[in-house]
This record gives structure tokens, C-alpha cells and sequence, in this order.
């Protein structure tokens, strides 16, 4: 608080958000609301009044942006969302600004105990029933990736990929609330028998178990993007993880874009460290999880960051005067 107060007061006599309010919508989960936090703070050092965020499944977020429900979304990944983003109306209602969180990752991991043990690094391994059998927790003799949230593009991305490596008759996606499928796969770790799950960065479950010492990432046996006909997702070291490199952006209304240019701004201004969320991400699963939690850690980050935040707040009502 003391942060925004004084960071406001900054650009007291270029406030071009004032009298202005705005709606963000996210989708709930825990982690990504300290940047939605973050973002926050930034508009409210312009002057905007930001209201409480709205909530949906992240499709429906992209519609409700799209038909200016909400104004602004800064949970859009991209290239990860592009379905979303196309099917809300692409360009002509929807704009993409800036690159909050660069680099962010997706990738399926198992426990390095049964890695090593038997040799695995490749999710096409898991074509050989007995691998699979490894990873079997129901008993249906097929393994079970612990994978995402009906309608989450991960979800969609995971069934590609089951298909595309024709996986269907060894490997089944369990689905349900990624957080409860996650807190069954680190009970198992716990009872040293074998995990198989998806997972993606910036996330704390990184920070519990840890690649190269708890866990290891599988490779794919080739490039095979949901969405993305020919994207090649190698790296240039040989690993090739199956999912292309993200950037989290914010997604607005392009209405509300040509009305708050100053908002537009600062989209495009700011950058949040992957590691920064990773950490306080780590702080949300250990039980600092309430709101009030949530917007602590959004203003540590901005005290951490204090010169930077001013420095675009500046910029953005110098561009407005």
C-alpha cells in the first residue's frame, strides 16, 4: 500500500487514470493472481481504480475480454492460448501487449528413481506396456498421467500429444482438478512410488519437487504442436520437451485499449521474473493462500521493485501529457 501511495504520488500531476476504473478477470488460481495483483498495483499508480477481479475457466475469460465484460486478462498465454484467442474473436476485438512473463514452460516429468532405474527419458518409451505398467494407479494396467483441468488448453494439448505418439492403448490422462491430482502425485512421491504428471512454470509445484533431484523431464520422440501445424519445439541442445516456448501476456479489449492508452502503456512496460513467481508461488502452497495473502506478495514484489514500477509509471504519464 505504501508502495502505490507513493508511487501514485509520483505522477500526482499526470494521473490518466483518474475517475477511471477497470475489470480484470482471472481464473482463479492462487499463483497467477499475485501478478494479476502486480498489474494492479501498476494501474493504480496511474490513477485507475481496479476492481475486483472477475472469475472464469480461462475460455470463457477470453470471451468475456472479447465481448467487454472484463477489460483486460493478464493470464494469456501465448502461443499456448491461441485457440482461445481466435475462437473470442482474434485481432478485431481481442489485442495481445506486451510480455509480462517471458519464457514460461510446460513438460511431463517422473520420478527420477524410476528414470534412472529402468532408463527412461522418452515419453515414446511409454508405447512398451511395461513401462506403462510402472505408472499404473488404478490397476487398469495402463499408466496415468496426472494431467489438467477439462476445458485448460493444456488438457487438449496432452490428448495431442497421447495421440500423436499413439500412446492411446498404454497411457490415459487422468482429469479433474489439476491441484488435487498434483497433491495425490506428491503423496505417492512421499511413499517413493513411481509419478507421472504434467506441469508447467511458473508454478510452485517446481519448488516441491525438483527437477534433476526429485523428478526428470521427458524428451518427445519429435515435434508435435496442438494448433501449431509444423512448430518445431526442440531446443537447440537436442532436448525437445513437446511444448513450445510461452510468453504470458496481457490479452485486452481492443475498446478499452483505444480509451486507456496510458493502460496500454504500462501492458507493454512491464516484466515479472519467472523465478520471482516460482518463489512467492512456493510461499502460496505452503498456506499463505488468502487474498489478503496474495496482495502481500504482489507488494513485496513492487517494493522489491520500487524504482523499476516508478520508472514505467513515469514513462507512461510523460506519454500521456
Amino acid at each position: 500500500v505504501a508502495l502505490s501511495t507513493g508511487t501514485a504520488g509520483t505522477a500526482d500531476a499526470q494521473m490518466p487514470g483518474k475517475g477511471k476504473s477497470v475489470q480484470p478477470i482471472h481464473n482463479g488460481v492462487r499463483m497467477s493472481m499475485i501478478w494479476n495483483e502486480i498489474v494492479a498495483i501498476g494501474l493504480e499508480g496511474l490513477g485507475y481504480e481496479v476492481k475486483v477481479a472477475l472469475e472464469a475457466e480461462i475460455p470463457k475469460m477470453h470471451l468475456a475480454v472479447a465481448e467487454g465484460d472484463a477489460d483486460y486478462m493478464p493470464v494469456h498465454w501465448d502461443p499456448l492460448n491461441l485457440v482461445y484467442y481466435e475462437r473470442s474473436g482474434g485481432a478485431p476485438k481481442l489485442q495481445k501487449v506486451g510480455r509480462l512473463i517471458k519464457g514460461v514452460g510446460e513438460g511431463y516429468l517422473i520420478d527420477k528413481a524410476t528414470a534412472d532405474e529402468y532408463g527412461i527419458d522418452n515419453l515414446g518409451q511409454f508405447a512398451d506396456p511395461k513401462i506403462a505398467r510402472l505408472f499404473d494407479v488404478d490397476g487398469d494396467g495402463t499408466a496415468d498421467l496426472m494431467g489438467c483441468n477439462r476445458g485448460w488448453s493444456c488438457a487438449r494439448a496432452i490428448d495431442h500429444h497421447i495421440d500423436a505418439y499413439e500412446l492411446r492403448e498404454t497411457v490415459a490422462q487422468n482429469q479433474g482438478v489439476y491441484f488435487n491430482l498434483i497433491a495425490d502425485t506428491i503423496a505417492r512421491f512421499k511413499q517413493k512410488k513411481p509419478i507421472f504428471y504434467y506441469t508447467w512454470t511458473p508454478m510452485w509445484v517446481s519448488g516441491v519437487l525438483v527437477a534433476g533431484k526429485d523428478v526428470k523431464y521427458l524428451n518427445v520422440p519429435f515435434s508435435s504442436v496442438l494448433d501449431e501445424e509444423g512448430a518445431d519445439t526442440a531446443l537447440p541442445d537436442g532436448r525437445n520437451r513437446g511444448f513450445a516456448a510461452n510468453d504470458i501476456r496481457v490479452l485486452a479489449n481492443n475498446q478499452f485499449l483505444r480509451k486507456n492508452p496510458a493502460a496500454e502503456k504500462l501492458f507493454e512496460l512491464m516484466k515479472i521474473e519467472l523465478d520471482a513467481i516460482n518463489a512467492r508461488s512456493l510461499l502460496v502452497h505452503d498456506g499463505q493462500d488468502k487474498l489478503s495473502d496474495i496482495r502481500l506478495h504482489a507488494e513485496s514484489w513492487a517494493a522489491e521493485h520500487r524504482a523499476t514500477l516508478d520508472q514505467w509509471i513515469a514513462e507512461v504519464a510523460a506519454a500521456a501529457d
